[in-house]
């Protein structure tokens, strides 16, 4: 079985409108999400509360917490619909309990979580290693439709620049 099949068999359908969390930081959830439509932030506030927007989330994508989910810690960020959403909830330990005892989907869970730090290894070389414009030159070829579904403030804090730094970027990439 493939793990979309098991997904479909054993996920709970979940609906959210925009503005509502899927859960917050602090909270536990120990599920997985797989977004068909909508889109998500998945965020950190700091303790003086500023934001650090991670990734957005778009159909087709998936998303948890796997220090909550897996290690039973609170959920280290929070992820909120930025629009409606129509999610598959899959319960980690659903998840779990089937790699243990079916080998093909012991297969397909390694493959997502080898996307998943993948995903992950390339945000953090963007992060650690591109300049703020080389982030944005790359957010703009990777996902141009993203720059119209959120607000500058929200690619701001997603790149790691004020909304004034972006300003200044755009000006240069459009030059």
């Amino acid at each position: 079985m493939k793990l979309g099949e098991f997904v479909a068999q054993n996920g709970i359908p979940l609906s959210r409108t925009e503005g509502q969390y899927v859960f917050r930081q602090g909270e536990q959830d120990t599920s997985l999400y797989f977004v068909k439509t909508g889109l998500l932030k998945a965020y950190y506030l700091s303790a003086d509360g500023k934001e650090n927007i991670k990734s957005f989330i778009l159909p087709g994508d998936h998303i948890g917490s796997l220090m909550a989910s897996h290690a039973g810690k609170p959920c280290s960020f929070s992820l909120l619909c930025l629009r409606p959403c129509e999610l598959t909830k899959l319960p980690f330990a659903t998840l779990y309990e089937a790699v243990r005892t079916d080998p093909e989907i012991s297969a397909a869970a390694v493959d997502f979580l080898l996307n998943f730090a993948m995903k992950k290894e390339i945000r953090e070389y963007e992060l650690l290693c591109l300049s703020a414009e080389e982030r944005y030159r790359r957010l703009m070829e990777n996902t141009p439709d993203l720059l119209k579904l959120v607000t500058q403030n929200e690619i701001a804090r997603y790149l790691g620049v004020t909304p004034v730094g972006l300003s200044r970027i755009k000006k240069r990439v459009m030059a």
